[in-house]
């Protein structure tokens, strides 16, 4: 890598790797714990977390309730992503100990290309094949299959976030049962007790403090505090509300 061309921040090094997904691969950003949750066409799963550096905070944060609770749902593959010439010799064989694949992310404007005439990958490892059965690439032990009892559950929509940020903004199902709920007050004015257990959220605290009491005993409307998830989550707002006539209550008009 060239002098002066570097990552200034996690968000920019994830970004770029995501941008560099080969066809069959879904990134789920800010999903399950994990600052990516890659999701092959099959369902694999990979859980990515990003540093600017390969340290032991990334390398914890990777290995995450692992071995810990047998049947706790989890990704096939951990994985931590860092720029490449930025991992230490001892570090990456921690890693490899405990299962964790390092990837290393060159960034787009490096110019290796223009000095050399030729342009090393975006990224190393290659990501496991669909089309192979070896989880490996190019070099055996590539990747460590974690076999897990379960996957780790996604959420109806790819979130619409950026990953890597230092307060991440997750979309989360119960962000998007929110989402239906907020969707249903803003078409008809006003929302009740049964569009609550419709959405599968809990009243409690949107009646206590988010939504103000209607003019009609049982309804709830905007309130002060009401949050704004439209704003938080734009795109996602929108396909929801796209699939309104899939969960929409019977009583709702379109």
């Amino acid at each position: 890598m060239s002098k002066g061309v570097f990552f200034k921040t996690e968000a920019d090094l994830c970004s770029a790797f995501v941008a560099a997904l080969p066809a069959g691969w879904t990134a789920f950003n800010e999903t399950a714990g994990f600052d990516i949750l890659l999701v092959r066409a099959d369902g694999l799963q990979i859980g990515v977390e990003a540093k600017l550096r390969l340290n032991p905070e990334v390398v914890v944060q990777a290995s995450k309730e692992w071995g810990y609770a047998p049947l706790t749902p989890g990704p096939d593959f951990r994985a931590a992503l860092v720029p490449a010439g930025h991992v230490q010799n001892h570090m990456s064989a921690i890693c490899a100990m405990l299962g964790i694949t390092v990837i290393t992310a060159m960034h787009p404007d490096d110019d290796t290309e223009k000095r050399y005439g030729w342009r090393p990958p975006a990224f190393r490892p290659d990501l496991p094949s669909l089309d192979s059965r070896m989880y490996w690439s190019g070099r055996e032990h590539d990747w460590y299959d974690r076999c897990p009892a379960a996957r780790c559950v996604l959420p109806e929509y790819i979130p619409d976030v950026g990953a890597g940020h230092s307060a991440p903004v997750a979309l989360t199902n119960w962000k998007i049962q929110a989402i239906k709920l907020l969707i249903i007050l803003e078409r008809r004015g006003y929302v009740t007790k049964a569009d609550f257990k419709h959405v599968k959220i809990d009243p409690s605290r949107w009646t206590r403090d988010w939504l103000e009491r209607g003019t009609e005993r049982g309804q709830f409307v905007t309130g002060r505090y009401t949050p704004d998830l439209k704003a938080q989550h734009p795109v996602n707002w929108i396909q929801i509300e796209a699939d309104f006539d899939k969960w929409k209550p019977v009583e709702v008009a379109a």
